[in-house]
């Protein structure tokens, strides 16, 4: 496996319908879907294709991880925002948890604050703790509760820090290495969550936590591992971490490579070839089903309603985890997407 690095640049892949290309913060392109452009029986098509997915969630709960561009240009937020409420609507029972690097960055660059990353983590000081604090609590989380609410108030905005949600512990750092206010999530409280659940709402999460030695320090938490501990947890029944590239890649340098599904132990075996930008989501995905997570899937969120893609759709979307005791006898523990669509 080649030890190649996912740039945040790479371009969106088409999802096989007629799209719309605009732009993400960066300038990469953003891939818009557009329904109208569809016959009638197509749309019919679509909607029978979805309907035996709607029916095996109804009911669960799914756990979202929303970060990356997804999270900087506006068509693809209200997109998110249109397929967090579909999914509600529709019987399931959705868990928003988000990151908010992009927003972070911008807010540390007008204060000119440096926060360099070491092995896929942002080294937080106590002033970049207070910056990441405000930005994930006070506008990243307030915007999605704003646009998961146009039509009427489900979403409820929390922190891993209301209500015992989250207790992390400082990581260990190597030498020369250290991360200052990082931590690691090492227990979580699924009650908040669940009454929330059970009242008709949609939790929306931002990933900081109290420190379980001093609750008065809070530490930044990677999101993706929030998302993971938190799946474990409830439990959900599927994890789905939206991130900048189409998926895992076995070899990126090859786009034949590209991985639709594959099961824990075959995935633990690629992660020492991987970039440092995507072993936090993998060892998310690979946490979420040893807890006991049905399946957990990375996708392309600069594809618009990429998210309904991967759900309820056969051909699903991005690179999908499961646990091993999940294959069928004779299952192949590696599938890459090209070959499954000349089967």
């Amino acid at each position: 496996m080649s030890n190649a690095t996912y740039p945040e640049t790479t371009p969106a892949t088409s999802t096989g319908q007629p799209q719309a290309a605009t732009s993400i913060g960066d300038g990469t392109p953003a891939t818009l879907t557009r329904a109208d452009t569809l016959s009638p029986l197509e749309k019919t098509q679509v909607l029978l294709e979805a309907m035996p997915w709607l029916h095996a969630y109804r009911g669960s709960i799914i756990v979202v991880k929303y970060g990356g561009n997804a999270m900087i240009n506006d068509q693809l937020r209200q997109a998110f925002a249109q397929d967090i409420r579909f999914l509600y609507e529709v019987g399931l029972r959705p868990v928003v948890v988000h990151g908010g690097g992009p927003q972070i960055n911008q807010m540390l660059e007008r204060l000119d604050l440096q926060a360099p990353f070491v092995d896929g983590y942002r080294v937080t000081t106590p002033e970049v703790m207070e910056v990441v604090r405000m930005v994930l609590t006070g506008k990243v989380q307030r915007e999605l509760v704003g646009l998961l609410n146009v039509q009427d108030s489900v979403a409820v905005g929390i922190s891993g820090e209301d209500a015992g949600l989250f207790q992390a512990e400082k990581r260990a750092s190597a030498p020369g290495k250290d991360l200052g206010l990082v931590g690691d999530i090492v227990a979580v409280n699924p009650e908040p969550v669940l009454n929330m659940l059970s009242r008709g709402h949609i939790p929306v999460i931002s990933s900081v936590a109290p420190d379980a030695s001093d609750p008065k320090t809070v530490l930044n938490v990677n999101a993706d591992a929030a998302a993971a501990a938190l799946a474990g947890a409830l439990p959900a029944q599927k994890l789905v971490i939206l991130t900048d590239v189409e998926g895992l890649y076995q070899d990126f340098a090859d786009k034949d490579s590209l991985i639709q599904r594959i099961s824990a132990s075959a995935l633990e075996q690629l992660v020492p070839g991987l970039s440092s930008g995507m072993i936090p989501k993998v060892r998310a995905c690979l946490d979420a089903v040893k807890a006991g997570v049905e399946k957990a899937t990375i996708i392309d969120g600069r594809v618009a309603h990429s998210m309904l893609l991967e759900i309820v759709t056969d051909a699903g979307n991005g690179t999908e985890v499961v646990p091993d005791h999940l294959l069928e006898p004779g299952e192949r523990h590696l599938v890459h997407r090209a070959s499954a669509n000349l089967a």
